[in-house]
């Protein structure tokens, strides 16, 4: 059975890169996804990057632009670096003018974050929590009361709504066990990140499965993802080499080539892909890290999508 017969798959925009991303790269990528049959886009916000990166409102609006079906995902906002409503307004207009296609990832942050834009940690899940119960109510209800301790607003109202009802789906990218057992109650999906290990990964998914029956959800139709950064190639230590400058460069994690990338032949890709699947995954985003029109086709390939 081909793996896009077990699951579901995504695929990366071009958007984050050691050297400036050519536009056409972005437009030929987004197309040719939808026309193989991946689901959705992503990208990443990386703010304050030592790497071009693109903001992932404007490249994804730019994708929606020039596709009609494939959905648009990023993952992850880093919450706490935004008011909730401005990212409440952003996503609700984007998922406007993509007629109902984007997926909101959120995630609480690393350090840096809250030293770079100037945000106190001191009550950071309670300020992500509200903030998501924020998003959540100025996308569904006409005027919206919210009092919290952190966040407060009194009749507010915003326009466009989402096209999707009852709201676009929130999924969060979060690592730490008690963040994963948030995830099952407040959002929609969950996706490990790219620079998490695969063995994290492995350990992550019977913790979310629990607290999702738990919650009273199906841990079958709830999106269990991870971002996997890939390269494909005939000649495995080229593949390697590839991934390796990656997580060098970019991620300045040279061990996470091996323990959190998949890289190598079709084959040896497929059977680390089929690993994933095996350990719960229901959803995968594929993330090339260079060639990528190229390894899109290459990883179709590998899935069963071409």
């Amino acid at each position: 059975m081909a793996l896009k017969d077990k699951i579901a798959f995504g695929a990366a925009l071009p958007h984050r890169s050691p050297e400036p991303i050519d536009m056409a790269a972005v437009v030929r990528v987004a197309q040719r996804a939808e026309t193989l049959g991946f689901r959705d886009l992503w990208v990443t916000e990386n703010t304050l990057d030592h790497v071009f990166c693109f903001d992932p409102v404007v490249v994804l609006t730019y994708a929606a632009a020039v596709t009609t079906t494939i959905r648009l995902g990023a993952s992850v906002v880093v919450l706490p670096a935004h008011n909730p409503i401005h990212v409440a307004h952003q996503w609700a207009n984007l998922d406007y003018v993509s007629n109902g296609r984007t997926i909101l990832g959120l995630g609480l942050g690393r350090d840096h974050h809250y030293r770079q834009f100037q945000v106190p940690q001191e009550g950071r899940v309670r300020r992500f929590r509200e903030g998501v119960e924020l998003i959540k109510a100025l996308w569904t209800e006409p005027r919206v009361e919210y009092r919290g301790r952190i966040y407060r607003l009194e009749n507010g109202t915003m326009a466009p709504k989402p096209v999707q009802k009852p709201r676009p789906p929130i999924w969060l990218g979060v690592g730490h066990p008690d963040a994963l057992r948030r995830a099952a109650v407040i959002a929609d999906g969950w996706m490990g990140s790219g620079g998490s290990s695969n063995a994290a990964f492995v350990r992550s998914v019977p913790i979310l499965r629990e607290a999702l029956e738990r919650a009273g959800h199906d841990p079958a139709v709830f999106p269990i993802s991870k971002r996997v950064f890939v390269s494909v190639d005939e000649r495995p230590e080229a593949a390697r080499a590839e991934l390796h400058r990656w997580f060098t460069v970019v991620y300045r994690n040279p061990e996470g080539t091996d323990a959190s990338g998949i890289h190598g032949t079709p084959e040896t890709v497929r059977d680390r892909l089929e690993e994933l699947v095996a350990a719960g995954a229901n959803h995968l985003l594929l993330n090339p890290v260079g060639r990528h029109a190229e390894q899109l086709e290459a990883l179709a390939a590998v899935v069963g999508l071409s």
